[in-house]
């Protein structure tokens, strides 16, 4: 069967508030779970075939509570600008459909589909245990990357303010962080982080997908929508945090024409660096995003596919370092071409450089806490 039979196929009906529109298959489950129909009329009229678990129609939030061992995640990735990381959650609400952290779910034998954006982890403890961490002897301070594979500022954070605490602690210890975010929630904690960039404790990039509000809504359904994104950016430079834009995912006959027309709303909102990364597709995400454009996009769901392997080597997706983020062959020089341009015509520049030098150790936890947490 072709691929465009297949996507066809496995298309449901887009479900209002999510992302995906199916529990795809994790790539490590044990167990396979296939809706039957008893004659009675199923409540799972949008499920089931042979690749994907049934879907009830309004699936909830449901949060499970964690304590973590630890939280500082490390990298050596020449892809990205920082080597360490803290994630408060696991999965996002936000159920950006395009999300290259979906298949990190595989992981809790849970779906990089729905369960990704309905299924979610909160570490109650990430504070307790980064104040841990940041205590030992040996700790050399570097910028932490914080809420990088799911957002920081999804909205369970509302309730949990989780990220709250973390940032509470690093600006108590000087500790210097990094924010990549879709959420005009950031701006809640404006009092931390103008104080923190005095001191060039802290940059914000914001990720802007789309200024197409009707698009945002079927693409990353609980995201703050595009105009809110730019009414946070302007208050968080107006205030003298350092501020850029991340235009993230570029997609090809989705959002690509809209990358100049974002570029420069953006820096009208007071960004002052951009980046751009081309749509990534690994593991499970290829299954997702290729439901996703049969039920939105139907009529030019081949040709985006077509050039996302065009820019891709002739597949779905490259993991090489170097490409992953931006593709290569001719629509990924002609894409990198026109963000250069408008990046200079722009004025775009450089972000501040973090500053490590003021970090002071905290004052580690009570062995007792540890003593009672673990009881």
């Amino acid at each position: 069967m072709n691929d465009a039979r297949e996507d066809a196929r496995r298309a449901r009906a887009p479900i209002k508030g999510r992302g995906a529109a199916s529990r795809v298959h994790g790539r490590f489950e044990k167990t396979v779970a296939h809706g039957e129909d008893d004659g009675w009329g199923s409540v799972y009229a949008n499920a089931a075939d042979d690749d994907v678990a049934p879907v009830a129609p309004h699936p909830d939030t449901r949060v499970t509570e964690e304590r973590a061992r630890s939280v500082i995640s490390r990298n050596s990735s020449p892809d990205v600008g920082f080597s360490q990381s803290v994630n408060p959650y696991r999965g996002c609400e936000h159920g950006c459909v395009y999300c290259f952290a979906r298949p990190s779910h595989a992981y809790l034998d849970l779906s990089p589909g729905l369960d990704f954006e309905t299924r979610l982890y909160a570490k109650t403890n990430a504070a307790e245990r980064l104040r841990h961490e940041l205590s030992k002897p040996g700790y050399v301070p570097s910028a932490i990357a914080l809420g990088i594979n799911t957002d920081a500022y999804q909205p369970i954070e509302r309730r949990y303010r989780i990220t709250r605490e973390v940032l509470e602690l690093l600006a108590e210890c000087r500790h210097p962080v990094s924010f990549v975010t879709k959420s005009a929630l950031i701006t809640r904690d404006l009092d931390l982080l103008a104080a923190m960039a005095r001191e060039r404790l802290v940059t914000v990039y914001f990720s802007i997908t789309t200024l197409d509000n009707h698009l945002a809504a079927k693409m990353e359904p609980r995201a703050t929508a595009p105009h809110g994104k730019l009414r946070a950016m302007r208050v968080l430079a107006d205030a003298g945090v350092p501020v850029g834009v991340m235009v993230a995912p570029v997609i090809p006959m989705i959002t690509d024409h809209e990358l100049e027309h974002i570029l420069h709303a953006a820096h009208d909102h007071g960004a002052r660096a951009a980046g751009y990364v081309l749509l990534r597709l690994p593991h499970e995400l290829k299954q997702v995003w290729r439901e996703w454009l049969q039920l939105h996009h139907p009529d030019r769901a081949a040709h985006v596919m077509s050039l996302i392997q065009q820019m891709r080597g002739g597949k779905d997706y490259d993991s090489r370092f170097g490409l992953r983020s931006r593709g290569e062959g001719p629509f990924a020089q002609l894409l990198a071409q026109r963000f250069h341009k408008a990046h200079a015509r722009l004025g775009y520049g450089r972000l501040p450089a973090l500053n490590s030098s003021r970090f002071v150790a905290p004052v580690p936890p009570s062995p007792q806490g540890d003593l009672f947490a673990s009881r």
